[in-house]
């Protein structure tokens, strides 16, 4: 609306506060996420609906619903929630009317229910129709509060909604909290106020709020709901809900929870998802099987290898996947180690390797005796990307000091302890699911507590690098209790590889960690008990640190690429080895590397 020069129709005229939005983004993120107000026409602004226009608004409603019943579908639900038109009247923040449509709750949800009976008669009694509320508005103040939410789905089931789907909101004003509500980062975030409201109606609950299977199944054996609704974990995989009706949950695509589908949304950009790369490209993507069988050779089991060589498969081609190490997951191995739903997505791929029709050589060197002895038509090759100490790092292991390691390092360091801790953590997620519901939440502490025993670093902890790996790695020590500085020689944003929402709570989550994040800063040499850095004003500073973490340099790995090329073979890069995309570029590129086969 305000892209066209409309103003924004509000049940009061709201006061506008900008927040942090922008605060941690780019000049040029700043530039699309505000383009539409660059637009010829563009304006912001507001207009207070009169009754006029309340009333041609429910009509509206109405009359959508009839076309949805005529077009096939087989019900709606109303958008109450999330601060859309309808949620705004029934929030006491942003609804300051002081007639029959504000003020009161009964008067405050006048406009739901209104809807609700308007629809039931345009579209036929036996329609179903349901609303989605927030249960609370999260550091919003006058907020939804879940008792009024309550009295809300009440008064919603008696003007005839066939169900409640239970959600909840946050300020839109701050960026860390859309991963409170609407999009939560927390498991299960809502499902106590689901089982709230479903308490007080008689109509079918559905819960949401990220929700896996089996703790789905865990709210509806404790009467927490009637329906688990699924947003993200679609998008990851849209055959989520056929894949559960065969029994075949392994098949699953994880959703790793890095908000790349909603972060699009505020630089104006398409939908996309990090580890589903088809998503919005459907009808442009080939999936037909290929017209000709070839040999394909895949040299790498990281993310890129593994994906592109179960596609390679699927279509029917002879493929041979070799990984120099003992074990697949390449790089993925570190990042599922700093980050846990990483793990669903590393556990997934190598349990979809193992089942494919794939020649998989694990500890094999794509050598050129190997590669003559197979011949293949087609090379694809996801060699992947060393983190490896930069020169900061080596200058500082001139002086004795803190002990200095890079990505591969760390690696080894925490590997053997990595599988401990994944059996752990999914106990730990069944055993919280459970708490969760009946209130014993907090009886769950020891699972964290003891994660802490998988940690062979010392208390204070320089990291050296400030995006996605640095960010990421912080905040799995910070959590564990170490004490964490971040620098970089860069001059920002941090965090600049990772989608919006993501970065706003990773940063905030470290801010509130007490977590120094310094960038623009020149790094210098250690001394007996840390190191120091230059800082912007030219200033020397120094650290205490038991460990320095060079998460910098990603750089590609050893790339037999060129040397086959030369020999006559068919060859592609992908993945990081053609330059550092992380899980997205990487699965990415295997999808479009077998596209082209």
């Amino acid at each position: 609306d305000m892209g066209r020069g409309s103003p924004l129709w509000v049940p009061s005229v709201p006061s506008f506060d900008a927040g942090d939005l922008l605060d941690d983004l780019s000049a040029s993120e700043s530039a699309e996420m505000t383009s539409y107000l660059s637009r010829p026409g563009a304006a912001l602004g507001f207009h207070e609906m009169d009754e006029e226009d309340i009333t041609g608004l429910i009509a509206m409603f109405a009359s959508a619903a009839a076309r949805a019943r005529r077009a096939g579908f087989d019900g709606v639900e109303l958008h109450a929630a999330h601060g859309y038109l309808i949620s705004s009247f029934l929030s006491p923040s942003s609804n300051q009317r002081s007639d029959r449509w504000g003020g009161g709750l009964d008067n405050r949800a006048r406009l739901l229910t209104e809807t609700i009976k308007a629809v039931k008669k345009e579209a036929g009694c036996d329609f179903p129709v349901w609303c989605r509320l927030d249960a609370v508005e999260l550091g919003i103040k006058d907020g939804i509060t879940l008792d009024e939410a309550c009295e809300t789905a009440k008064l919603a089931e008696q003007a005839g909604a066939d169900a409640v789907h239970v959600s909840a909101y946050a300020d839109p004003s701050r960026g860390s909290a859309f991963t409170l509500a609407p999009l939560p980062h927390q498991p299960l975030a809502y499902a106590h106020m689901a089982a709230a409201v479903k308490k007080k109606v008689s109509v079918p609950v559905i819960a949401v709020g990220r929700i896996d299977a089996e703790q789905g199944e865990l709210l509806l054996a404790h009467n927490g709901a009637d329906f688990i609704a699924m947003g993200r974990g679609l998008l990851a995989d849209p055959e989520l809900a056929n894949k559960l009706a065969g029994g075949r949950r392994r098949d699953i695509r994880p959703c790793i929870y890095c908000y790349d589908c909603v972060g699009n949304i505020f630089l104006n950009r398409s939908v996309s998802c990090a580890v589903n790369p088809r998503l919005g490209k459907e009808a442009a993507r080939r999936r037909e099987l290929g017209s000709a069988r070839k040999k394909v050779l895949v040299v790498g089991g990281g993310p890129a290898g593994m994906e592109a060589a179960c596609l390679a498969a699927e279509r029917g081609h002879a493929v041979t996947l070799c990984e120099r190490e003992p074990r697949l997951g390449g790089n993925l191995q570190v990042a599922a180690l700093v980050y846990e739903a990483n793990g669903a997505l590393l556990e997934f791929l190598r349990n979809r390797t193992a089942r494919a029709p794939i020649d998989l050589r694990l500890g094999c060197e794509a050598t050129a005796t190997l590669v003559e002895d197979i011949r293949p038509d087609v090379v694809l090759v996801a060699a992947g990307s060393l983190q490896t100490r930069g020169a900061g790092a080596s200058m500082m292991e001139e002086k004795q000091g803190p002990s200095v390691l890079d990505g591969e390092q760390l690696r080894a360091m925490l590997g053997l302890a990595g599988e401990g801790r994944s059996r752990l953590g999914r106990t730990g997620r069944t055993l919280a699911a459970l708490a969760r519901l009946s209130g014993l939440a907090g009886r769950t502490s020891w699972l964290r507590s003891l994660s802490r025993l998988w940690m062979p670093l010392g208390k204070r902890v320089v990291v050296l690098g400030s995006d996605m790996v640095g960010l990421e790695l912080a905040e799995f020590l910070a959590e564990r209790g170490r004490k964490v500085t971040i620098l970089d020689e860069g001059p920002g944003p941090p965090g600049a590889a990772m989608s919006l929402p993501r970065r706003w709570r990773t940063l905030a989550t470290l801010r509130k960690a007490k977590v120094g994040i310094y960038g623009g800063v020149r790094i210098g040499a250690a001394h007996g008990g840390g190191l120091n850095y230059t800082g912007g004003d030219g200033g020397v500073q120094s650290l205490r640190a038991n460990h320095v973490i060079d998460a910098r340099a990603a750089s590609a790995g050893s790339n037999p690429a060129a040397e086959l090329t030369a020999s006559g073979y068919d060859v592609r890069t992908i993945g990081d080895c053609s330059g550092v995309g992380y899980i997205a570029g990487a699965l990415a590129d295997a999808a479009r590397a077998v596209d082209d086969i």
